[in-house]
């Protein structure tokens, strides 16, 4: 395959931890490892981040306004017209993970430099205008305020001019078509985990893992990885955790990630709640983590309540390290979860169900090392990252060299599921 030239654009990378920032640093990791070379362009989220940063393959340029607040983002859509002209001559096709806001300005300006567009959405909501909601929300607005259905019928309008888009999901297709973006410039390709590196581990390396993270070693042990954000369903687990730690005896909860950047955090309630009710002694915070797999090698069980979700890529890493899965059927998790084969599927926002499927798995061994060991071979199956690799690398070079849209490997799972449980 001729050398790739890839510039990629996202709001926030790497060293911020989320779904959107895990796989585009895989993409960027495995392009340039490939001898393709990518350049970087994203905001500087945190004051202490390098202005720019350059490895074997791949640059990454970090631009204004630097810091943590939630509204600098919107700086971008003016930072990232000079670094894109300046740099024109270094790549021959932009790729947006991501493309909520800064699609507005990508989409025209890469088309006026004469180079293809790909839109990937991290999240649901981002062509319908719904992920937009909360923060119109803190305003008194709504998404029918006439302004504002005026302004994403307008933006919808210019981002429909890429070139291809990336469904991570059946739920974020069907979200492009009901959009207006037309089937045949849908890629399907779902997101990857590195399944050298979430793995299974034995009994033995279990107990140690919890020593060294001071967890009890003979309770069992449900786990959540990710942003601690109110969309999520969080205040529903602790609340239904409250309930289950008075009855079931040695269990226990471990919250890992951090509230991060949105208006969603909800970390600081979640501590509040943990101590008003005791709870300390049964819930563990650990805070920012840079490597979730050896937390997810010491629990027994997953779980991700979640109200909304365009893929699901922490349970995809449970499930790679040998974990059952609980998870609600919403967006991508419907496709990820295979009810009663990998996991469990319950309705959302359902506390009866979401504490009823904490007592399956934390309660039946047998059937969660069942689920477990279903959901890793489908890991490999499916999500591999080589297997990811080699669809965007078929995308990006057809598109280059102006074939449009190639046949891509299936994206399994994509539809069996959703359909199977659509219909119970």
């Amino acid at each position: 395959m001729t050398d790739l030239r890839i510039c990629l654009i996202t709001e926030t990378y790497f060293p911020e931890m989320g779904g959107g920032e895990t796989q585009a640093r895989a993409l960027v990791e495995g392009l340039a490892g490939g001898g393709h070379a990518v350049t970087v362009l994203t905001r500087r989220s945190r004051r202490e981040l390098a202005r720019r940063e350059t490895g074997c393959g791949w640059t990454i340029e970090r631009l204004a306004p630097a810091g943590r607040a939630h509204w600098k983002k919107w700086g971008l859509l003016l930072t990232l017209i000079p670094p894109l002209i300046r740099r024109r001559r270094a790549f021959d096709l932009v790729f947006v993970s991501g493309y909520r806001v800064v699609g507005l300005v990508v989409v025209p300006l890469a088309r006026l430099l004469g180079k293809p567009v790909v839109l990937k959405a991290d999240s649901l909501g981002e062509m319908s205008g719904a992920f937009f909601q909360a923060g119109l929300a803190k305003y008194g607005l709504s998404g029918g305020f006439w302004p504002v259905r005026l302004f994403l019928a307008w933006r919808n309008r210019v981002l429909r001019r890429a070139a291809a888009f990336v469904a991570i999901s059946s739920a974020v297709r069907e979200e492009l078509q009901a959009g207006g973006v037309d089937g045949r410039m849908i890629a399907p390709i779902p997101n990857s985990v590195d399944t050298d590196r979430f793995l299974p581990v034995s009994a033995a390396e279990r107990r140690e893992l919890r020593r060294r993270f001071g967890l009890p070693e003979s309770a069992r042990i449900a786990i959540y990885t990710g942003r601690l954000v109110t969309t999520k369903g969080l205040p529903l687990l602790v609340e239904v955790w409250r309930r289950l730690a008075g009855e079931m005896g040695s269990v226990h909860l471990l919250l890992v990630g951090e509230g991060g950047l949105g208006i969603q955090n909800c970390e600081a309630a979640l501590r509040a709640s943990v101590r008003q009710h005791g709870l300390d002694g049964r819930v563990t915070f650990t805070g920012r983590v840079t490597d979730v797999a050896p937390y997810l090698q010491a629990a027994d069980c997953f779980v991700l309540p979640s109200e909304d979700e365009a893929f699901g890529l922490a349970a995809v890493e449970a499930m790679a390290c040998g974990l059952p899965v609980l998870a609600t059927a919403v967006g991508g998790l419907v496709d990820i979860v295979g009810d009663g084969e990998t996991g469990l599927l319950i309705p959302p926002a359902d506390a009866g169900a979401l504490a009823d499927g904490l007592r399956r798995l934390l309660g039946d061994e047998k059937l969660s090392q069942a689920l477990g060991l279903s959901g890793r071979r489908r890991a490999e199956a499916v999500y591999s990252q080589a297997r990811i690799l080699a669809n965007f690398e078929q995308l990006f070079g057809a598109l280059i060299d102006g074939r449009g849209i190639p046949d891509l490997d299936p994206a399994a799972g994509q539809t069996d599921h959703h359909e199977r449980f659509a219909g119970r």
